[in-house]
């Protein structure tokens, strides 16, 4: 361990055991558990809020969740001699959600449904705080505005390679499946779910993926709260759906599976179950491998890019047999 972060740690009421790296944090073993250092990557004004949101949901019964550890100040960041700033979190010995494993896959499903019961209602914010507002609409129709941008540029370029050429030849097809999305949402259930969310502070964890959720011998644990916003809460279910769908080949079975195990949970209603499925039927992977070739050196386009952008064409009518199937949906 390096000396300025022995003196972030000397500044708890913790006794250091032992320390060891993992994914760009420390881990360590102290008299008051594991815990983990990591570097200050989001807004400090809102580390308290999610604090108080973390230990809500400890007072609510869901003790497996990594609340910040405060300092010997009582404050919830700690700088480094070179001012660099950390938080300390608690931490928990297991591994993540393996997306093979459908008991798994079922129990980071049911733990969803219970946080997001837990976390209706909660009493987050400060009086007089500024919440800004998620539009999805907004969202879809930037990106859809980023995937012509993309095509201009690939129209534009002299000697195109195999991702332009493929890009070019799917973009009508991907474009219109977005601008289709978008009419939808205006048409939909999504505005009276927008105002539900905002009347009733629902909440989301925001990144809730098989990534941030461990499988520990105390039960599942809960990490990385640090996107978490009011919003509708199908946003989480429909994100670690379509992340476990897209590694399994959009399964109906097991997409049926984890729709059944969430509903036990937490009832769906017929206007969330139009929502996620909208939120599905858009090209999110197609957008995304567009987006981050836009973004990188264009002189070399990785063999992997390919791979992604032919994945994400080639799966579009795995997905759309899905939701007309499980949904009864489609544009």
């Amino acid at each position: 361990m390096k000396d300025f972060e022995t003196d972030v740690l000397e500044q708890y009421h913790i006794e250091v055991k032992g320390t060891r790296k993992t994914r760009g944090a420390i881990l360590c073993d102290t008299d008051r558990g594991m815990l983990l250092l990591k570097e200050l990557t989001f807004s400090e004004k809102r580390v308290p809020l999610l604090y108080k949101l973390c230990h809500q949901l400890e007072e609510k019964g869901h003790g497996l969740v990594d609340t910040i550890v405060p300092n010997k100040e009582g404050e919830y960041v700690t700088s480094a001699p070179d001012q660099t700033k950390y938080i300390l979190k608690r931490w928990y010995g297991g591994r993540e959600c393996d997306v093979r494993n459908e008991e798994e896959l079922c129990s980071a499903t049911a733990n969803l449904a219970y946080l997001h019961n837990l976390m209706a209602g909660a009493d987050v914010l400060e009086e007089g705080t500024v919440v800004r507002e998620h539009d999805l609409k907004e969202e879809y129709q930037r990106h859809n505005r980023e995937l012509r941008k993309v095509r201009t540029f690939i129209r534009n370029k002299v000697g195109k390679g195999e991702f332009e050429l493929l890009y070019l030849k799917e973009f009508e097809e991907q474009h219109a499946l977005g601008e289709a999305v978008v009419r939808k949402l205006e048409t939909d259930h999504y505005e009276t779910l927008r105002q539900k969310s905002k009347t009733e502070h629902t909440w989301i964890h925001g990144d809730y993926n098989y990534h941030n959720v461990l499988m520990t011998y105390r039960g599942v644990a809960t990490t990385n709260f640090e996107h978490f916003r009011e919003d509708i809460q199908m946003a989480d279910f429909y994100y670690f759906l379509r992340k476990v769908m897209e590694k399994c080949q959009w399964n109906e079975r097991i997409g049926n599976m984890l729709l059944e195990t969430y509903d036990k949970g937490k009832t769906i209603s017929r206007e969330e179950l139009d929502y996620l499925a909208v939120r599905l039927a858009y090209p999110e992977k197609f957008w995304k491998v567009a987006n981050s070739y836009y973004h990188s050196n264009k002189a070399w386009i990785p063999e992997k890019s390919v791979e992604k952008l032919q994945i994400s064409i080639a799966q579009t009518e795995k997905k759309n047999q899905f939701l007309k199937d499980l949904f009864s949906f489609h544009l």
